[in-house]
């Protein structure tokens, strides 16, 4: 099939499109490198730079190729900035969207794996989480994909889009030569990473006094290559459904001490700890429930162990720094 993948110069997209790749697909990503790298697009792809909130580019990129359907990586995804830049997070995420959902239907693509969060549950009532759970986000980051899940809702019910909602927990870990470069960093795995290297003094943990067993919040990691595989099996899908959502995790939390701890195994390194006070919005646990997607399309996730998880995003981190 003929894939256009938005962000896909990014750590997620350019994991998933390396795979459709591996997979016989023709693929394009299209991207507009502003928290990417251009040598982290995948060869053998089309590369076209450009930004999905820019109309008539895409009026010209649908109209210039015919595509099976498209995977929708590009966003901005710091739940922390969200709630200090509200209006970045509206207009690059939703507004954004609603031009390529626009683009899309007007050249009859009716096809699209969307790339949305955990954040859109907010504080959870329960855990694991289930997609049935409320979807009450404590963050803008959170809001703002929520309002494309609302805005595909209606694309599917109006237009006829066919598509997956994919909502993540926190993405981890690296495939040989391909793992997490986001520019500037910000994911707590790579940051104790950049620790163990001597790359930062110590690592900042954003709360202690949690309702957790350590007072530190608990999270569910799920590694890139496992997520990369779910999207692949829900764009297949899509071809007889017609509206598929799905949460990706672990079903396993840990907390950040715990993470730290891994890394402390895995690296054989010392990791200092600097305690920080929350931030606005962070939930205290995020666990998911996946077993809808492993009964219906058959996911079965590989890397099930964190420290196995830390120990393929060390490998990365080395060889990414010993290049430089």
């Amino acid at each position: 099939m003929r894939i256009l993948v938005t962000g896909g110069a990014g750590y997620i997209g350019g994991t998933v499109a390396n795979l459709l790749l591996q997979q016989g697909h023709t693929v394009t990503v299209y991207d507009n490198l502003c928290h990417s790298r251009r040598e982290m697009v995948p060869a053998g792809v089309t590369f076209i730079e450009g930004d999905v909130a820019d109309s008539a580019q895409l009026e010209k990129l649908f109209s210039a190729d015919w595509y099976d359907g498209v995977m929708h990586f590009a966003a901005l995804i710091e739940a922390g900035e969200s709630m200090e830049k509200p209006e970045r997070y509206f207009r690059n995420n939703t507004a954004s969207t609603l031009a390529l959902l626009e683009a899309m239907i007007a050249s009859d693509v009716k096809r699209l794996v969307f790339s949305s969060t955990a954040a859109v549950y907010g504080e959870p009532v329960s855990t694991p989480i289930q997609e049935n759970a409320a979807l009450q986000p404590t963050n803008a980051y959170g809001e703002s994909k929520l309002l494309v899940e609302h805005m595909l809702h209606w694309m599917h019910r109006i237009h006829g889009l066919h598509y997956a909602s994919l909502r993540y927990f926190n993405v981890a870990g690296a495939i040989p030569g391909r793992g997490e470069a986001h520019e500037p960093e910000s994911h707590i795995i790579p940051l104790i990473l950049d620790v163990a290297m001597g790359r930062r003094k110590s690592i900042k943990i954003f709360g202690t006094d949690y309702p957790t067993p350590d007072g530190t919040c608990i999270r569910d990691y799920i590694h890139v290559a496992d997520l990369a595989q779910a999207h692949l099996l829900a764009f297949e899908a899509l071809a007889s459904r017609d509206k598929l959502i799905y949460n990706l995790g672990n079903g396993v939390g840990f907390t950040v001490r715990q993470v730290v701890e891994s890394a402390r195994r895995v690296t054989g390194r010392a990791i200092p700890v600097e305690d920080q006070p929350r931030r606005t919005g962070d939930p205290a646990v995020l666990i998911a429930s996946s077993e809808k997607i492993t009964q219906e399309l058959g996911w079965n996730p590989q890397f099930v162990m964190l420290d196995d998880i830390v120990a393929s995003a060390w490998e990365w981190h080395q060889q990414r720094y010993a290049a430089k």
